[in-house]
């Protein structure tokens, strides 16, 4: 099996010895180029109605690396603005002044421009394998003991000993709030029709080990657009059929064993220390020899 050499990664790899590159302070915005890793399922906004998160990596230099967007109010691009995971766009941003996060920026929507997709497999590997990374343990010591510490990674999977998807509460309080002020602004004499943001019908949540030596488990939740999107495509299952095709897509079909399974993780502004999902990466090996173990 194939697998890549620690010396091999350049960017945020664990075997570099270069510390934290320092957040950049930039006065207009930059052109940034970047490959959309990830893109997060919509939450509740005050000010856009619904806002995205989106992970990248920096194809450019000098900005190279991982880089989030936010907010970007994705329902509200034009079709020439629109965007999917592993697109080529380029957008101008600023770093984000009010996020400790050196990785987060705010992009100017408008200005978003798709380039093209890369649809090859062999052409993604090229670009992400080098950033896979063994330890989210590791990541985890980093913000405990330094909130500034990196905040996105792509994390190298072992063992998945479930996918746990459960019923949906339902939008907090504070959400529920956000969606209310949104409506209460909205033009009068606007004609769009504009329904408020539903809440997913169910939550996932992996629970699995990293590769590092030393782990002893993460339970870690999913907030993958793709995995919000099926289920508004599944309506009409009972929960219990959703949440088995649900399972079907996201553990037996990305993570089988005949693929070299890593997630993209990213922690939250107000609580570093608190790490979630926000897409799978998932190759097919390229030898016949498979690692990944799923206790079922």
């Amino acid at each position: 099996m194939w697998v890549v050499p620690l010396e091999q990664l350049p960017l945020w790899g664990p075997s570099t010895d270069e510390g934290p590159r320092p957040k950049p302070v930039l006065t207009r915005p930059a052109t940034l180029r970047l490959l959309i890793t990830v893109k997060a399922a919509p939450n509740p906004s005050a000010r856009y109605g619904e806002t995205v998160c989106v992970g990248a990596l920096g194809m450019d230099p000098p900005w190279t690396g991982w880089i989030r967007l936010y907010p970007v109010h994705y329902r509200d691009l034009d079709d020439d603005g629109k965007f999917h995971k592993y697109d080529i766009i380029h957008v101008e941003a600023l770093p984000a002044s009010q996020d400790q996060r050196r990785e987060s920026w705010k992009p100017i929507v408008d200005t978003i421009t798709t380039e093209r997709h890369i649809a090859s497999r062999q052409s993604r590997r090229n670009l992400l394998d080098p950033l896979v990374e063994d330890s989210m343990c590791r990541l985890n010591k980093q913000t405990r003991e330094d909130p500034s510490a990196r905040s996105i990674g792509l994390v190298r999977v072992t063992d998945i000993s479930a996918l746990q998807v459960k019923r949906h509460p339902g939008w907090s309080a504070e959400d529920r709030k956000k969606i209310t002020r949104y409506f209460n602004q909205l033009d009068l004499l606007e004609t769009t029709e504009r329904s408020p943001l539903q809440a997913p019908r169910f939550t996932g949540a992996y629970r699995y080990r990293c590769a590092d030596r030393h782990c002893r488990g993460h339970q870690q939740t999913l907030w993958d657009w793709e995995f919000v999107a099926l289920q508004r495509r599944l309506s009409k299952l009972t929960d219990a059929e959703a949440a088995e095709q649900l399972r079907h897509k996201f553990l037996t079909q990305l993570c089988a064993a005949d693929r070299d399974v890593a997630f993209y993780v990213g922690n939250q502004a107000a609580r570093p220390q608190s790490f979630s999902i926000g897409g799978v990466y998932a190759p097919r090996q390229p030898a016949a020899r498979y690692r990944l173990h799923l206790n079922r």
